[in-house]
């Protein structure tokens, strides 16, 4: 088949390299615009493009992609299909032009969590489960009919960092598997409609959206702090300075608490009350400094006696 894949973050990497890799044919590449990064504000390219150029691929870079001038040189390269992994909304005059329509990689098992931030909120929500939808796209916005769904299961020591490369690999072999059947059946292929009363947001998470409260019981802090870790990531605030925490366990600790948020140091730990035990503070990152563990953190740092984190 004759794809254009559209992606820019690292997530769609491998499945633009097992592509680039099988009996298909990449013949364009469509990402973001260049931007400047880092510190030092250079111009550089996203992570796609970087990918596409190594393979000597055309890479497409439009400001919006309804200009007519973008439109029409999609329709020059007449290709089948359109593969989308981790890229911005579709508008029709675009996603309906190839041979087999377009197809995109949603990071759920649609139609739970639909929407921008469905790793995160898996996590946060405790699910044992999730995995990849292949589907058609359609003018709303991952509703559209179901090709093929592969699940990952979700180990309570995940966080979505490791779920985000987990899914990221099986991505690049859903879509793969999603266009052997589309190969095979064409239009014939047998697609899934989405039930609606099962639909379930996976809404944009802002940094407001991070901060801990502790007035929670653990489970329920644990699997908000490693479904934020290592981004956008928890945080939480002392003596007017904000802390990142990227890792908790639960301590097995009986300490008299007043009120949850209260931090005791002990035997180099940072221990720190919930409203139905302690939990303790496994990696964390002081406003304007590195990540490190509670071991490092606490050789060069410290809390006032009955501090607490709010």
């Amino acid at each position: 088949m004759k794809i254009i894949f559209m992606g820019t973050p690292q997530f769609a990497i491998p499945t633009l390299d097992a592509l680039c890799k099988s009996n298909h044919q990449v013949i364009a590449v469509v990402t973001g615009e260049d931007k400047p990064r880092g510190r030092g504000q250079n111009i550089s390219f996203t992570p796609i493009k970087t990918v596409a150029l190594d393979y000597g691929i055309e890479c497409l870079q439009p400001p919006t992609l309804k200009k007519s001038d973008f439109i029409s040189k999609l329709k020059s390269f007449d290709a089948d299909l359109f593969v989308v992994v981790a890229f911005k909304i579709l508008p029709k005059e675009v996603y309906s032009l190839p041979k087999y329509g377009s197809i995109n990689a949603h990071t759920s098992l649609l139609p739970k969590y639909r929407g921008a931030a469905p790793i995160n909120w898996a996590i946060i929500n405790g699910e044992n489960e999730t995995g990849i939808t292949t589907f058609f796209l359609q003018d709303d916005v991952d509703a559209g009919e179901i090709i093929l769904q592969q699940k990952v299961n979700i180990p309570k020591t995940m966080d979505a960092g490791i779920l985000h490369d987990t899914l990221a690999i099986k991505a690049s072999q859903t879509i793969l598997d999603t266009i052997e059947l589309i190969e095979k059946f064409g239009k014939n292929i047998n697609l899934k409609k989405q039930n609606q009363t099962e639909v379930t947001l996976a809404t944009k998470i802002f940094k407001e959206n991070c901060k801990i409260n502790w007035d929670q019981p653990f489970e329920k802090i644990y699997n908000f702090v490693r479904g934020l870790s290592p981004k956008p990531t928890a945080w939480t605030t002392n003596n007017k300075i904000n802390y990142k925490i990227f890792r908790l366990s639960e301590a097995n600790v009986n300490f008299q608490k007043i009120k949850p948020g209260e931090i005791k140091i002990e035997n180099g730990k940072i221990l720190v009350s919930t409203n139905d035990s302690w939990c303790e503070v496994l990696e964390i990152q002081k406003e304007g400094k590195n990540r490190l563990t509670s071991h490092e953190f606490l050789r060069g740092n410290s809390f006032e006696a009955n501090a607490y984190f709010e």
